[in-house]
């Protein structure tokens, strides 16, 4: 598999993985707060400082599909600067100890999220 597949393979493991954190982490905040609309939890996950790790995610599936829209098209270099952001997400390693930590509770608690995320790195490697 080439660099431009693995990309396009992990970027839609990547968004089913985000969906699954985002399904644990309303299951969370519902859990202490109660029901919440899908307006009022997207309003929550643009806005609230203890969400903002879920961005991370968002950011990297958006500037992926930026990158594959682009109507030039795109270079080797934005496909191995993309593959490398994700793998180094991945690692959960890094200078954010907050985002380290969330993500790494989600794993341990969200059976199909750690199974997107293994999926995830197997394709990376």
């Amino acid at each position: 598999m080439d660099n431009t597949e693995k990309l396009k393979e992990s970027r839609n493991l990547l968004l089913k993985l985000h969906k699954a954190l985002v399904d644990h982490e309303r299951a969370t905040y519902e859990a202490f707060n109660g029901p919440t609309t899908s307006t009022e939890f997207l309003n929550l996950l643009l806005n609230h400082q203890d969400l903002e790790w879920l961005r991370r995610f968002s950011t990297l599936i958006v500037d992926v599909d930026e990158m594959f829209a682009q109507k030039d098209g795109f270079v080797q270099e934005q496909i191995d600067t993309h593959l490398a952001r994700m793998r180094k997400m991945l690692v959960i390693d890094g200078e954010d100890e907050y985002f380290q930590a969330k993500y790494q509770l989600a794993l341990q608690n969200d059976l199909d999220a750690a199974a997107l995320h293994a999926e995830i790195k197997k394709v990376l490697n």
